[in-house]
């Protein structure tokens, strides 16, 4: 069932691109080659493009890139930039329909390797779709990653500008709060069961911008579960809840059950629900400023000089 269903798949593919045959015979070489963000070279058309992004940061960052006008489709997700509204959805980030983004036409697939489904990218590789792999993992590769996606989409001048804007704001940053005093903070992603950030995830790296430490920065998975437990035994002095929008109070309310930390005892709870620091696209960088912002307000830690 799953071969006859690849097979029309492949056969709505070829036929969808007939189209463009004569374009590609009248201009064999007008191809280029680009790397995405996991070093892998990725070869489509010259642009424009007709591009399909499977992830909420990847739309955001081909926007910033000056590609928005050359996104045909993406996925369903709340909180997605203006621009995306009107354009069709192809399902959600781990189930992508697959007919619906085929009959898209798309030069290339703009996909989040770490949340999208690895079954559903290998299906559309084998049907011939150029894959562009997306993520940025650090803050510091926000910028690099967007010049990227300009390549991809010939678009480098307005990509090149952006990031160079961007890559200087997170410098200001790093400068403003680099004599912060070192507090440890529990990022709290979700509550039931409860999960923080390791060291390879961005807000981690945000986390250090803002002059704190990952009071789990330690461990090697990029979002760990945890117990009640092990917060106690490391006694973070600041919590924060990087919860959903309307989240954080319930979710800091919870930690009031245990007096004895360090964190409940001076107050320092913190509901954090900007949701552009966990959609890894470029107002990552935005949102650490204001979560900098809020740790400064909250401990009075702003300039502090370290011990």
């Amino acid at each position: 069932m799953r071969l006859n269903r690849l097979h029309r798949l492949a056969i709505a593919f070829v036929l969808l691109t007939l189209t463009c045959v004569s374009v590609v015979v009248a201009a064999p070489n007008a191809r280029i080659t680009v790397t995405d963000d996991f070093r892998r070279s990725v070869t489509v058309r010259t642009p424009p493009l007709r591009i399909v992004s499977l992830a909420p940061g990847a739309t955001a960052m081909l926007v910033a890139a000056g590609a928005g006008d050359q996104i045909v489709g993406t996925i369903e997700y709340s909180g997605q930039p203006a621009s995306e509204l009107k354009l069709p959805r192809v399902g959600s980030a781990d189930a992508i329909d697959m007919e619906r983004l085929i009959a898209l036409r798309p030069d290339v697939v703009v996909v989040w390797p770490d949340g999208n489904s690895p079954a559903q990218i290998a299906t559309l590789e084998r049907l011939g779709i150029s894959i562009y792999r997306q993520e940025a993992v650090t803050l510091d590769s926000i910028p690099q990653s967007l010049r990227r996606l300009g390549r991809l989409a010939g678009t480098s001048r307005v990509a090149d500008r952006r990031a160079g804007a961007l890559a200087a704001k997170l410098a200001r940053l790093r400068k403003e709060y680099a004599n912060s005093a070192p507090a440890t903070v529990l990022l709290e992603v979700w509550d039931r069961p409860l999960y923080t950030v390791g060291r390879g995830e961005l807000m981690s790296d945000a986390l250090g911008v803002c002059g704190a430490r990952n009071a789990f920065a330690d461990l090697p998975q990029r979002a760990p579960a945890i117990g009640i437990e092990a917060v106690i035994a490391r006694n973070p002095d600041i919590i924060i809840a990087a919860a959903p929008p309307g989240k954080g109070a319930a979710w800091l309310a919870q930690w009031r059950r245990f007096p004895s930390l360090q964190a409940v005892k001076t107050g320092h709870l913190l509901a954090f629900e900007d949701q552009r620091l966990t959609a890894l696209g470029p107002g990552a960088i935005d949102a650490t400023a204001a979560m900098c912002g809020k740790i400064a307000a909250l401990t009075g830690r702003a300039g502090a000089k370290r011990p």
